[in-house]
């Protein structure tokens, strides 16, 4: 075996007891749904509309009072208070000291032929839905087409630090398949997020989620999300 196959063997090895080992924690504390782990560092932690838990690695290494930060900001019954303080305790820890992201964060996504006009295509659409629905009141926002994203139809990504909304990512997959339409939903789906975030609300789909979600005229289903930038 070659040095760099045993070098992938090892992380290989080390992601899977990683794994083991945070599903084990999780259901020491009560968890019983279905969890799956991953190393996004945009998206910490999530639950999606058939309730598996996605919990990024690094959280094999946390406390036991951070898990249970997980838990009660992934609960549909935590009150708002409850969650922004989860919600710090969460993004609090340094997960990337425990799975490096330096191979991720090299591989940087190339522009495609067409690219530009999409992204100008989108952010007229974001400021056509601005004024129809938010008053105008949303502020523009950066926008990024995806190849890596096959299951999720968009994304927004949020600094928790300065609890502003910064970039709505969606799938190149979704805009290339899908009727136009569908990406203005996927939009607009975003763009509440957004509104969540500038008014200082969870960023969730809670009750207040799907409120906002009935004015408008969309449905409520996607993920529940933590994003975190910087």
């Amino acid at each position: 075996m070659s040095r760099k196959s045993r070098h992938t063997w090892a992380r290989e090895q080390a992601k899977i007891a990683d794994e083991a080992l945070l599903r084990e924690r999780l259901m020491q504390l009560g968890v019983r749904r279905t969890v799956e782990v991953h190393e996004n560092r945009t998206v910490l932690v999530s639950l999606t509309s058939r309730g598996t838990m996605r919990v990024h690695r690094g959280y094999a290494y946390a406390s036991d009072r951070t898990l249970r930060a997980i838990l009660t900001f992934l609960s549909t019954s935590t009150r708002r208070q409850a969650r922004k303080m989860a919600e710090k305790e969460v993004v609090a820890f340094p997960v990337d000291r425990f799975v490096s992201t330096r191979r991720r964060q090299s591989r940087r996504q190339r522009p495609k032929p067409g690219d530009q006009r999409t992204l100008r295509e989108l952010h007229r659409l974001h400021a056509q839905l601005n004024e129809m629905h938010f008053g105008g009141a949303l502020k523009r926002i950066r926008f990024r087409i995806s190849d890596r994203m096959r299951i999720r139809l968009g994304e927004l990504t949020v600094d928790m630090n300065a609890g502003q909304a910064v970039e709505i990512a969606v799938s190149r997959r979704h805009i290339e398949r899908d009727a136009w339409q569908e990406v203005e939903h996927t939009v607009l789906h975003e763009m509440i997020h957004q509104w969540q975030a500038e008014s200082g609300h969870a960023i969730d789909h809670g009750s207040g989620f799907r409120n906002k979600a009935a004015e408008i005229g969309i449905e409520p289903h996607a993920h529940r999300v933590l994003d975190a930038t910087g």
